[in-house]
């Protein structure tokens, strides 16, 4: 019954505090703290003079963050079978293991103990990228981020839809400027996915000048399809927006069965209704 008290305290402490001066809300800062330091840390790692002149320092501070975050992490799959929807022992760990959340807070401390694997350096290199899944892990702390996520999801399919539209119209507008232009610019038109190049650039109205078409009817397309870009990329604004105003709405009042807008456990990321969180 002890470990089991232990194990509850430690689930409580490591879920988002929903109250001020708590020791769960001096953890979040805590966290939120250390998160904030390593992202400025990775930032002035990149400057060369800084990484010479503070590296042994540099490396005691990634080293003690590592511990730390790791400690968290492993504290988190611990106590994951508290939550119902982890109850069941070892296979219940295994299905939080998996969640997005856990997801990152492991990705953001293997990049560290890879050289002790015997990982070739190269690949560490290219994989301290990772470092990034740091400042992900605010997700779980910040509101907003965590509303962001829940609109998102609530969209997905009209997004999904959004996003496969772009991709046709991305192939067709390509497919008509590589036959209308590879005659005259065989070199930069020189097949369909190279093109594709030129009708990204073009849809999204960034025009990189690189790539442009020359004949009368390449020029012609190259400005419908720049037209067409416009109101192609403002589609998925458009869900977003209404996305967020729906879920703001339902937030306001929250009494309205029709726009209540779910919560999200922030220990294991499940939409939950408004009832299951009170």
């Amino acid at each position: 019954m002890k470990a089991n008290t232990l194990k509850h305290r430690i689930y409580a402490i490591l879920a988002v505090s929903n109250r001020k001066g708590d020791a769960s809300w001096y953890f979040d800062m805590f966290i939120i703290g250390l998160i904030g330091l390593n992202t400025l840390e990775m930032i002035l790692d990149s400057l060369p003079w800084f990484h010479a002149q503070y590296k042994a320092e540099l490396y005691v501070f990634e080293a003690v963050s590592v511990a730390i975050f790791s400690v968290e992490y492993l504290l988190r799959l611990w106590t994951a079978n508290i939550n119902p929807r982890f109850a069941k022992p070892f296979w219940g760990n295994l299905r939080y293991a998996v969640t997005p959340l856990a997801v990152i807070d492991l990705l953001a401390v293997v990049p560290f103990y890879l050289p002790f694997l015997g990982v070739d350096l190269r690949i560490v290199r290219v994989l301290r990228v990772f470092r990034l899944f740091r400042l992900f892990k605010v997700v779980r702390y910040i509101r907003a981020l965590t509303f962001i996520t829940v609109v998102v999801r609530k969209k997905r399919e009209e997004l999904t839809i959004s996003l496969v539209f772009t991709f046709f119209l991305l192939l067709i507008a390509s497919s008509l400027v590589y036959y209308v232009e590879h005659e005259a610019q065989p070199d930069k038109f020189a097949s369909i996915p190279e093109t594709m190049w030129w009708g990204i650039a073009t849809l999204t109205t960034v025009g990189y000048g690189d790539i442009y078409p020359v004949t009368g009817l390449g020029k012609l397309l190259g400005g419908l399809i720049a037209v067409m870009g416009v109101g192609l990329f403002a589609l998925p604004a458009g869900i977003l927006a209404s996305g967020f105003a729906e879920a703001i709405s339902a937030r306001k009042h929250p009494n309205d069965a029709q726009t209540e807008a779910p919560f999200t456990c922030p220990h294991c990321g499940q939409v939950i209704s408004r009832d299951d969180a009170s």
